[in-house]
């Protein structure tokens, strides 16, 4: 059975797509502090109010509040990410050219 499971790992690269996810967190971390630490604070110099993370809109008096301020922070985090990873792999594979 231990055979077959080292087969398995080998044959499907199963080694391959968990290094591959560990470095994908790691570029994660990477880039979000590169973010908050260091984008934002010079965006939060040309928007008013500076901490533009924790803008929310309020719904009322007992509801939660839209926290639009996370989504567009997640939204820029996703951006740079998907920049880097393309950038990455792009170095490595060949894509042919579109027909």
């Amino acid at each position: 059975m231990l055979d077959q499971f080292k087969k398995f790992l080998i044959e499907t690269n199963a080694i391959a797509l968990a290094v591959a996810v560990v470095i994908g967190a790691a570029v994660s971390k990477l880039v979000t502090a590169l973010v908050a630490d260091i984008i934002m604070p010079l965006v939060s110099l040309i928007l008013p109010g500076g901490a533009w993370r924790e803008f929310s809109i309020s719904l009322g008096q007992g509801h939660d509040p839209l926290k639009i301020g996370d989504v567009l922070g997640a939204g820029v985090d996703f951006v740079i990410i998907a920049f880097v990873v393309y950038t990455i792999v792009s170095r490595f594979v060949k894509v042919p050219p579109p027909k």
